[in-house]
């Protein structure tokens, strides 16, 4: 779907206002009626406070003093793709529990005040302290170290989340969570992921909720695992006798996608860059298809967006420091127009954001971010 272009003197649906006159992106303008539900996006998992290190020439060696060229701090975990998504202009609700100490206050406010997340289902646990993670970047990799404790049982997940149009859950091989089925029974549309198996035993069945789930976007090592298929296309067939919509993310070579219900298959090649860091990249692919899913886009659209809003992510540092928001997407898509020598069929491939990026956003650019340094202030 793509939005009319207005006549001259008038707004396009798709932009919007604040009170102060500054104009913002909704992709889902069109679709929106009084009976929607309040929030476009749930989902719920561990905030960790992440400190990135970037500019190291190699990884550390031991019994030696390494100084990185870079450094930052931002709410991470299943803070990248709340706020991944919040930037792409979706209406976004976090359940999570905060530590009552410095860290977690420092992300309650960077994704309440800075990106405007609905933390309305979330909880701050007294005498609990925020899990926190170091990342090195190097050599376009990474290397993390995490401390943290489980929170109080109580403060899991609501079995009965707010009314959304979709949500995001990361699927746990043999722990189901009841709040998926329940968010399913309500009309909300299910979109999955699923981290590395450490069990080896890559039983399909051991993702119980994966049939309340409307799309699964495993990577191909993951995708090809689970299915024991000896290339990802065939591993993302074969995923459909399981789901409806398979997506499967190649890496550098881009993304692959099946749609069981149309009969619907889409391969987009990714965007070469130069990747600072690769942190939360993986999060803001789902967020961007997600957001095109909810957009009504063509498969093909939608997979190419979401490669293009990781591309850009993996260009800076940091997880939810680097997501980027449709300023960022709109110089883009103005740049590479204007660059000389740019392949047609490549550009047709994003001519959908004809529609979308306005030609000018009067608001400040880059977007502010979260305060990078603890200590500085407060997002605001």
């Amino acid at each position: 779907m793509t939005p009319s272009h207005p006549s001259a003197g008038e707004e396009p649906e798709h932009l919007t206002r604040t009170a102060r006159g500054q104009v913002q992106v909704d992709p889902l303008a069109a679709l929106r009626t009084p009976a929607d539900p309040p929030w476009d996006v749930y989902l719920t998992g561990t905030v960790f406070l992440d400190i990135i290190f970037t500019g190291l020439d190699s990884a550390p060696v031991r019994g030696t003093e390494s100084w990185a060229r870079g450094m930052g701090s931002s709410p991470g975990g299943v803070a990248n793709m709340a706020t991944a998504l919040a930037r792409l202009g979706l209406r976004t609700s976090l359940a999570a529990a905060f530590g009552d100490d410095h860290y977690g206050e420092y992300c309650w406010d960077a994704l309440h005040q800075g990106e405007g997340i609905d933390l309305g289902p979330s909880r701050t646990v007294p005498g609990w302290h925020s899990p926190v993670t170091v990342s090195m970047a190097y050599e376009g990799e990474r290397t993390m170290v995490s401390h943290g404790h489980e929170p109080p049982p109580e403060e899991t997940a609501p079995d009965f989340p707010p009314r959304a149009r979709a949500a995001v859950a990361s699927l746990t091989p043999g722990r189901p969570a009841s709040w998926i089925a329940e968010a399913a029974r309500a009309g909300t549309r299910i979109f999955a992921d699923v981290g590395w198996d450490d069990t080896g035993a890559w039983d399909l069945s051991a993702l119980t909720d994966l049939g309340h789930c409307e799309a699964f976007l495993p990577n191909a090592a993951e995708a090809m695992r689970y299915t024991g298929a000896d290339c990802p296309k065939a591993a993302a067939h074969a995923l459909t006798a399981h789901v409806p919509l398979a997506v499967v993310t190649l890496g550098s070579e881009g993304a692959y996608a099946v749609d069981r219900r149309t009969g619907e298959s889409a391969e987009v090649p990714a965007i070469a860059v130069e990747a600072l860091d690769p942190t939360g990249a993986g999060d803001v692919f789902v967020a961007g298809f997600v957001t095109g899913t909810l957009a009504g886009w063509p498969l093909a659209d939608r997979l190419a967006f979401a490669g293009l809003t990781a591309a850009l992510s993996v260009q800076e540092f940091g997880g939810s420091l680097s997501a980027p928001g449709w300023s960022e997407i709109g110089a883009w898509w103005r740049r590479v127009q204007s660059a000389p020598g740019q392949e047609p069929m490549a550009l047709r491939r994003f001519a959908f954001l004809d529609g979308l990026v306005p030609e000018v956003l009067d608001r400040p650019w880059p977007l502010r971010r979260a305060v990078p340094t603890i200590g500085f202030g407060r997002s605001r």
